[in-house]
């Protein structure tokens, strides 16, 4: 494993016939093609990653074009930091799919969707209220939330009503069932954060579990 993993765009869902011929739930994630744009050493900078930079960007900053001047002058979006070898790599390689194998394990994280502010019916999963007895507006209402006397206060982290979603959230463990090198997309098992075009980032699974 030269470097740890990339960044990527979700595609969406969809439905494949895997090898075996079984049906299965799968997610689009474009990955890269991402340039690498700095190669950090223990000399340089006190530990050793590849800094990878991926998506177009319409206009850059004087700090950021000269940054990336040293990996062929190209506007990248996003940049982000993997594990790797630095050896393997020079400034301005291309990495893309070929380092995801079909049938590996992979971690995906993303930002979720946003939900804007929601009441704890649907951001905890609370029941509400009865709907008997002439209890006409409490059928959503989250209840008490008071101690009593003792302490005398609402205890921090008691469940409420909030902002919801639009947090890093990293799904584990996800199965590789299949590959488009023509397209630079990998399909994985299951559902992973976000949007559809909302960006991810690609690991090799650092816990393989089955």
């Amino acid at each position: 494993m030269s470097i740890e993993g990339l960044l990527g765009r979700k595609l969406g869902m969809l439905s494949i016939f895997d090898g075996e011929g079984r049906m299965r739930g799968v997610t689009a994630i474009e990955v890269g093609p991402c340039y690498v744009t700095q190669i950090k050493t223990p000399d340089t900078d006190g530990y050793t990653a590849i800094q990878v930079g991926f998506g177009e960007a319409k206009r850059l900053n004087r700090p950021e074009a000269g940054h990336l001047r040293a990996a062929g002058g190209l506007k990248l979006r996003h940049l982000a930091e993997f594990r790797g070898d630095p050896s393997a790599f020079k400034l301005g390689d291309r990495i893309g799919v070929e380092i995801f194998q079909v049938g590996e394990r992979v971690d995906v994280t993303g930002i979720s969707k946003g939900r804007g502010f929601q009441g704890g019916v649907k951001r905890h999963g609370f029941s509400g209220g009865p709907k008997t007895h002439g209890q006409s507006d409490r059928h959503r209402a989250p209840g008490s939330i008071g101690s009593g006397t003792t302490p005398g206060r609402v205890l921090k982290g008691t469940r409420m009503a909030g902002h919801m979603g639009a947090v890093r959230s990293t799904v584990r463990n996800l199965e590789v069932v299949a590959r488009n090198d023509e397209r630079g997309v990998i399909f994985v098992a299951g559902s992973v954060p976000g949007p559809k075009g909302g960006l991810v980032r690609i690991r090799h699974a650092r816990k393989v579990s089955k």
